[in-house]
């Protein structure tokens, strides 16, 4: 199973952007020296609350220039906020820059009033993602190429750079909402799910639709099915849950309020829905059935049960959900991911 941390730089009410930054990257900087398998940064706009990780791709060179081991995933760059030659460009450059270490994941993103600002319209999200990513991987395959679609029109254009030794990084596209995981399994992409908003008996049977829109478009094998969860890990169960509680329902907290606001803003009744579920959330609520917290052998077992039971390939670990717990026990929970609870997945 691979294992990555999944991480928003995030702000602290009181602290510095600097410090913060400089905080992040030492926990970056830990996970390297660790082994963990791959360091995943968000995609988070206009949010001073809550994180500072506007820029993954910026951040991500920054990091492919300071490690030499460990994968830089993006989770998930907003495609439909982005123009398709400029994020070619950039991507691909830091493809080059981290010798190929890049893991390209993809979405649409939920929040609605990013949109508004980006001046983007919502409502043309999805049809955005599809021409934009198709874009983006002629212009990194093709030494020229030509494009006519509904947003955007290229005549014989080069983009460089082209990504390291002239092949495509891996591509995952996250997935939210029932009919689009067996879309993307149907496309061939390997697949993101979360645990944020649906508990894991739920994402048993996203997997499931997935793996038959995969199966259904006649290919060999299985997807690859890579899932976000929040989760912290310390030396005690009492420990674990303690030192986790603030920060997590802080989280849901401000997650209420944003998929609130995308429901006011669009009137989209699955937001309506999703903002009255986690209304009501309590600490209580969220551990076990969408948070993993406990020791390094409790969550071991967990995500092996999860492996074998749903399909899990890769886990991306929220190990500072609500950006609240302090660095020092972050980078103990870092530590304990990779020395104690990875071994026991390989």
């Amino acid at each position: 199973m691979e294992i990555g941390m999944f991480h928003e730089f995030p702000s602290v009410p009181g602290r510095g952007e600097t410090e913060m930054f400089d905080e992040s990257m030492a926990q970056v900087d830990a996970a390297e020296r660790w082994g963990l398998d791959v360091m995943w940064l968000a995609e988070i706009h206009f949010a001073p609350e809550r994180t500072y990780l506007s820029a993954p791709l910026s951040i991500a060179s920054a990091i492919a220039a300071r490690t030499e081991r460990m994968k830089i995933g993006i989770a998930v760059q907003v495609l439909p906020l982005c123009h398709p030659l400029r994020l070619a460009e950039e991507a691909a450059t830091v493809d080059q820059i981290s010798k190929g270490r890049l893991i390209f994941g993809v979405g649409r993103s939920g929040v609605v009033s990013t949109y508004d600002a980006y001046q983007v319209p919502y409502d043309e999200s999805r049809e955005r993602f599809a021409e934009i990513l198709q874009i983006v991987e002629k212009a990194w395959s093709e030494p020229r190429f030509t494009y006519e679609g509904r947003f955007h029109s290229f005549h014989d254009v080069a983009c460089v750079p082209h990504p390291y030794r002239n092949k495509l990084p891996p591509i995952r596209v996250a997935a939210s909402t029932p009919d689009t995981f067996p879309a993307i399994g149907a496309q061939g992409y390997p697949v993101f799910a979360s645990t944020r908003h649906v508990p894991w008996s739920d994402i048993a049977g996203q997997v499931a639709s997935y793996q038959e829109g995969w199966k259904s478009a006649g290919r060999p094998g299985r997807g690859q099915v890579y899932v976000g969860a929040p989760m912290y890990i310390a030396e005690t169960e009492e420990r674990a849950r303690a030192e986790a509680e603030e920060s997590v329902t802080h989280f849901y907290r401000l997650q209420y309020e944003l998929i609130a606001e995308s429901a006011r803003r669009s009137g989209r009744q699955a937001f309506i829905e999703r903002a009255e579920k986690l209304r009501t959330l309590t600490y209580a609520d969220v551990l076990g059935r969408n948070v993993i917290v406990g020791t390094p052998d409790s969550v071991a077992r967990r995500l092996r049960e999860l492996r074998d039971e749903i399909g899990v390939d890769g886990i991306l670990a929220e190990l500072n959900c609500g950006g609240l717990i302090p660095h020092d026990r972050v980078l103990n929970a870092i530590r304990l991911l990779c020395q104690e609870v990875k071994p026991q997945l390989q």
